[in-house]
């Protein structure tokens, strides 16, 4: 039998439906084979009514055929159709939160990974699965933001139900990226603009969850309701862990940036809020503020190291010092950094430097410093009662602004890697040498070193010449003094440390004239300590401050040489002669800081007599030398018998010649002394206080008192009583009196005019003509090692030399100076 498939497949030329028999319309196209039914053709009911109408079956047909299937047509399903569907309900189940109870995985997983791989490697139906994971996931991520909008948790309950929901959401899209691993590594990849499993399943995430104003509202609402309670109440919060497992979700998702930037502003608007109103509130306690401040960074800073990854920390740190410190930097380091350095808390000036250099802010903290030490030395320096403690505070200010220094203020040390150019090129570099030592970690910032130079200097200048001259009376004393105790490093040290003053003062010309005449004094009355430590002295202030300090090695030359005279006379003295006795010094006017004595004073008849015989003998010797005899610094050991016992006198020239007064009478008045003696005034008044004012009364004087008046009367003191046998009295020599003072710097001030006179001179000569302007600077910067003139006195100096016809006015310009030749 004929079935309908065969004569389908038949040409349109063939005869082959002659051989239908009509039986063939209600018979089954069954062939008995397992093959499922198939549809009966039949010819239309035209076709019939002709066949039927034809005498002969074998008639052939003419025209087109129709077929007509009568009946439904049942196929089985295909093997990637059954996969497909398996695959759908698979990911719908895996999709779903709360599966219900007819929501059963359709296969094992093993079934899945097999039905995928067949669908994208055998049927090719890859867009099909990739298209069914697609819808399902933006039905699963529906439901989830829905779930999320609904709920009516706050703050950090609702954040945890966040973080619950993603972590399921997370670990499904895991599991079906296991599963679907096919359709990742064959169709996405063959695919273009194709996102991953777990890219697109991020993706939509990214615009239903995150896209949603309402979710990131909340999202957001509940993040700073957590950071503002922990603020303001300074403690952890009891459900902290919610925002780390934020982050980490945040951070899978791509969405951290916006988490981090939302983070910093309200930051930002928190500390800008709390440090306006902490410094309303603690206007008159800065130091409150700023220990408020630092211990809220040290909170933010610990917060985010709990709660934010690595890179947010400095972030979130910087933004929470500018936030703090804005605009209050000038006031916190003027107003608190006198007390740290008083209280010498270097520790927290340390944590203040370093809190301040993170928000570029060492700039108030310099000037700060810089005014604090220039209105201390300043003060120190116009403080006149205590002139004599003047050059000890200073150096311990020194030393406390240095330790301040070199503790708090320390910055990263930079080393700088050179190279030695005379290396041949392409020779093999020596190999390095391991040190002794390292370099530390940190070195003082040279903006404090400067600043604390420069606001020395300028704190110096608050007194005119004052300062120089108490650093040379201060080691006027030291090397009187000597080491005592310390050691030779430990005293040359301090010496060094007062040098360091030294560098400070202007008026070099007046440290240089007092030293010189401290010098000639203790060398003269051999109150030095140590001639070594003088003739070290000498060599470094010649070498590193003034070479006009080479003029001490000229006093060393001449004791030397008087003391060898002395010798030379002594041996020609017969033995017990009253000459040997003597000690006369022949110094050089050039090299000694003494001027030619207007007044003399009357020597004892003996001592002149032998004075006057080595006079002699010195011109024997020297012809043609003109001596000037200087007794104020002239020393005597006298022998004195008092009640207690006798006792040696160790006193100055003019303290002898009073004293021997009283060889002859028991008491005496003022002006008889100053008849009988011819000294000055003003000498003799000190004279007297220092025998019978001060501690060691070897006169009394009448009346009792301070002061010594022409009226007074003095009396030798019988009953005075000292336990050495040898008193000195003569320190009065030594030190340097108020009119020696007045007069010494009425000397430098007559010695500048002429400085300034030759270096106007000098400088007009070289040049011919200057303006006024250009004048004034190139004396200053003539005169300037040795002292810095005032303005003033230049001009002054200028109109001098103009009147004595040094210079002229040009006759175009007044304001132009002319050379005259």
């Amino acid at each position: 039998m004929t079935d309908v498939a065969t004569l389908l497949s038949l040409p349109k030329t063939s005869n082959g439906l002659t051989s239908i028999r009509p039986t063939a319309l209600a018979g089954s196209v069954d062939d008995g084979s397992a093959s499922p039914p198939r549809k009966v053709a039949r010819l239309t009911a035209d076709s019939d009514s002709a066949s039927a109408s034809r005498p002969k079956l074998a008639k052939t047909a003419v025209g087109p055929i129709r077929i007509e299937i009568v009946g439904e047509y049942k196929s089985k399903p295909s093997q990637a159709e059954v996969q497909l569907g398996v695959v759908r309900r698979a990911i719908r189940v895996f999709l779903t939160r709360q599966p219900g109870y007819n929501d059963a995985i359709p296969a094992t997983y093993e079934g899945i990974y097999n039905a995928c791989r067949a669908l994208v490697t055998v049927s090719h139906r890859g867009e099909d699965v990739y298209n069914a994971l697609k819808m399902e996931l933006e039905q699963s991520i529906g439901r989830l933001s829905s779930e999320l909008l609904d709920s009516d948790e706050e703050d950090t309950t609702w954040i945890a139900s966040f973080n619950a929901a993603f972590k399921w959401f997370e670990s499904q899209i895991s599991l079906l990226k296991s599963l679907l691993t096919y359709l990742d590594q064959i169709y996405v990849m063959q695919e273009k603009n194709v996102l991953s499993v777990r890219d697109l399943a991020y993706s939509l995430v990214s615009d239903r969850i995150f896209g949603s104003a309402q979710l990131v509202e909340r999202l957001r609402s509940g993040v700073k309701s957590w950071l503002n309670w922990e603020r303001e109440n300074r403690r952890e919060h009891r459900q902290r862990e919610v925002i780390p497992a934020l982050i980490a979700h945040l951070v899978r998702h791509h969405q951290y940036s916006a988490f981090e930037e939302y983070y910093i502003n309200v930051t930002r608007d928190f500390y800008l809020e709390e440090s306006t109103k902490k410094a309303r509130d603690l206007k008159n306690d800065p130091k409150t503020f700023f220990n408020h401040a630092r211990s809220r960074i040290n909170e933010e800073a610990a917060r985010s190291k709990a709660i934010l990854p690595l890179p947010s920390w400095g972030i979130l740190r910087e933004v929470t010092e500018h936030a703090l410190w804005d605009g209050k930097l000038e006031w916190l380091a003027d107003s608190t950094l006198s007390e740290y350095m008083e209280t010498k808390d270097f520790a927290t000036l340390g944590s203040m430097y370093d809190l301040f250099s993170r928000v570029d802010g060492i700039k108030p903290l310099v000037n700060a410093f810089g005014n604090y030490v220039r209105t201390t030395v300043a003060s120190i320096v116009k403080d006149a009662d205590r002139d004599d403690e003047m050059v000890q505070r200073l150096l311990d200010f020194k030393e406390l602004a240095d330790d301040a220094v070199s503790a708090a203020f320390l910055t990263d040390r930079t080393t700088v890697n050179t190279t030695n150019s005379t290396q041949t090129p392409g020779a093999i570099p020596a190999a390095p040498v391991a040190s002794a030592s390292t370099l530390p970690p940190k070195q003082p910032d040279q903006q404090f070193l400067y600043a604390l130079t420069d606001s020395f200097t300028t704190g110096f200048k608050a007194r005119r010449s004052k300062p120089a001259e108490m650093i040379a009376k201060y080691l006027d004393k030291a090397m009187r003094k000597g080491q005592g105790k310390a050691s030779d490093a430990e005293f040359q040290a301090l010496l060094d440390r007062v040098l360091a003053l030294y560098r400070f003062t202007d008026d070099k010309d007046v440290f240089r004239t007092f030293y010189h005449r401290s010098l000639a004094k203790r060398l003269l009355l051999g109150k030095s300590a140590s001639d070594d430590f003088e003739k070290a002295m000498l060599k470094k202030l010649k070498e590193n401050y003034d070479p006009e300090f080479g003029m001490g090695e000229d006093m060393f030359k001449d004791l030397a040489l008087s003391r060898e005279s002395m010798r030379e006379y002594h041996s020609r003295l017969p033995e017990g002669s009253p000459g040997l006795k003597l000690t006369a010094m022949i110094l050089q006017r050039s090299a000694w800081p003494f001027t030619v004595q207007k007044r003399t004073v009357d020597l004892p008849p003996d001592m002149q007599e032998e004075l006057t015989k080595y006079a002699e003998y010195y011109k024997s010797k020297h012809s043609g030398h003109v001596l000037d005899w200087d007794h104020s610094l002239g020393t005597v050991t006298l022998k004195a018998r008092f009640k207690p016992g006798m006792k040696e006198l160790s006193v100055s020239m003019y303290q002898a010649l009073v004293l021997l007064l009283f060889n002859e009478e028991v008491e005496i008045s003022y002006t008889d002394i100053k008849e009988r003696t011819r000294m000055d005034e003003a000498e003799l008044k000190r004279t007297l206080q220092s025998l019978a004012c001060g501690k060691k009364k070897v006169l009394k004087k009448i009346p009792v008192g301070k002061d010594v008046d022409d009226t007074d009367v003095f009396r030798f003191n019988a009953d005075f009583h000292d336990p050495h046998h040898v008193v000195h009295i003569n320190s009065i020599q030594a030190k340097v009196s108020p009119e020696e003072s007045k007069r010494t710097n009425a000397s430098i001030e007559d010695d500048r005019k002429h400085y300034l006179d030759a270096a106007i001179v000098r400088v007009m000569k070289a040049k011919k003509e200057l303006a006024y302007e250009q004048l004034k600077a190139a004396t200053i910067d003539a005169v300037k090692n040795h002292f810095v003139p005032q303005v003033e006195t230049i001009k002054r100096r200028i109109d001098a030399l103009v009147e004595q016809e040094y210079l002229e006015r040009s006759p175009d310009d007044r304001n132009k100076y002319l050379y005259v030749a």
